[in-house]
């Protein structure tokens, strides 16, 4: 793999008047948006089965408290109508060659074993489908069918068929009136021609089980932050009935660890993840919008309310909403093996009080780390990451959505930490940066 980090600025080279995003997420599809309205193609490679990225799963965004579905959803159609805009999902880029404005670059396609020009997303497979498993998209709570689409609002709404867990009866294909099923389906490589690139890869989260003492997957009932956003939204595996898995009751007392996976050097992750504080503070007080009897403590390290309203919202927590706030370190969580309540051991940092405070339901807030397969994406491309794991930037402060190579943009999550709102604000700074390479096309 060679990709050429000279500029087409220096020769009399005419750009391809087409770009790449790489990465289906919130920023990616902002950059894919952006491009396209200046009259460019643009290819959105996801790698998952639909577009929309971790914004699709959860209930609500901070400090504001809006519907993020009610957001999302408009975003979503407005990119798969886009006569600009070809979305790739299923599939991953295995390699870059060429030079700035024009990359040649390969992307595997992985078989869906359903045609997307036939499926009309009725369902009728799925209904039919006798096989349930686990649901990676409610964090493995609910269930879903072999055949399937993630959301409701999937883009493209197409169903999906997990080889993995199929048992080939082909109900499905029986009666799928459109003849949409297809089990000789073969994975596919294609060879793309585009100017510019936007990696908007995303993220994944901390996995909290490697801190053992505080309980998760030992206890039904301590669980991550985003298994909490499943279980609040509506459109989640209880129907927006927070419960404690344990037995299935509604939980009175309830708990948030911050900073799980974050700020940690002997973790590998000595970086603050910027959205943590705030997403634990808009968990807590959805909790309490639930239930506003529920008691809701929060232990913190600090509360870094950063952003524009996140000082408010905080405040509001606080007060409006009466949220506890601890600030120190949980040492230890044990269960009452006859209530199966969670006794989680802290030293109040402030009062130098050490406590034993009991919860019936804790929620571990994970930090944020850069996603699998980041350096081999990287690589792919040409690109460098950085010691976290990111991509690397060519100036943080006068090129941050710049990599090494010219004509080839980072934004989101890809390169470090970010909320909604920086996230999507970066898209567009990188598709800007994209579009001045394409608008070179025909000019010498």
């Amino acid at each position: 793999m060679t990709v050429d980090t000279s500029s087409s600025s220096d020769s009399k080279h005419k750009p391809t008047a087409s770009a790449l995003v790489i990465g289906g997420g919130v920023a990616g599809m902002q950059a894919a948006l952006d491009i396209a309205a200046q009259g460019y193609k643009v290819y959105l490679v996801e790698k998952t089965s639909s577009i929309g990225g971790r914004m699709a799963a959860i209930d609500k965004t901070f400090p504001t408290l809006d519907c993020s579905a009610c957001i999302l959803t408009p975003k979503l159609s407005e990119v798969s109508r886009h006569p600009n805009i070809e979305i790739l999902t299923y599939s991953e880029v295995k390699g870059v060659t060429g030079k700035t404005g024009d990359f040649k670059v390969k992307v595997y396609r992985k078989a869906r074993y359903v045609h997307e020009d036939r499926c009309s997303g009725c369902g009728d497979c799925a209904a039919e489908c006798p096989v349930e498993v686990p649901n990676y998209f409610d964090e493995y709570i609910g269930f879903r069918k072999a055949i399937y689409m993630p959301f409701p609002q999937a883009t493209p709404a197409v169903y999906t068929i997990d080889m993995e867990t199929c048992i080939e009866c082909k109900r499905c294909a029986k009666v799928c009136e459109r003849d949409a099923i297809d089990y000789e389906m073969q994975d596919s490589e294609v060879e793309l021609n585009v100017g510019a690139i936007v990696v908007a890869t995303g993220y994944k989260l901390f996995d909290v089980s490697e801190y053992p003492r505080l309980g998760y997957t030992k206890y039904d009932n301590v669980i991550n932050a985003m298994e909490y956003e499943r279980l609040i939204n509506a459109a989640g595996p209880t129907h927006g009935h927070l419960i404690r898995l344990s037995d299935g009751k509604m939980p009175k007392n309830i708990g948030f660890v911050q900073c799980v996976g974050a700020r940690d050097v002997n973790k590998g992750v000595p970086y603050c993840s910027r959205v943590c504080c705030m997403y634990g503070i808009k968990n807590a007080v959805m909790a309490k919008e639930h239930d506003p009897d529920i008691d809701v403590s929060i232990y913190y390290a600090d509360i870094r309310a950063f952003g524009k309203g996140f000082e408010e919202f905080y405040n509001m927590a606080k007060t409006r909403f009466e949220v506890n706030f601890v600030r120190g370190r949980v040492a230890e969580v044990v269960e009452d093996p006859k209530t199966r309540d969670l006794i989680v051991r802290v030293e109040d940092t402030e009062t130098g009080e050490f406590k034993e405070v009991r919860h019936d339901l804790l929620i571990l807030s994970p930090g944020i780390q850069p996603p699998e397969g980041m350096s081999e994406m990287a690589e792919n491309i040409g690109i460098d990451v950085n010691e976290d794991g990111y991509i690397s930037v060519e100036h943080a402060l006068t090129a941050p959505v710049d990599t090494k190579i010219p004509g080839i943009y980072v934004c989101g999550c890809a390169d470090g930490p970010k909320d909604i709102p920086d996230s999507v604000a970066a898209g567009s700074a990188a598709a800007m940066r994209a579009t001045i390479v394409l608008s070179k096309e025909g000019k010498e």
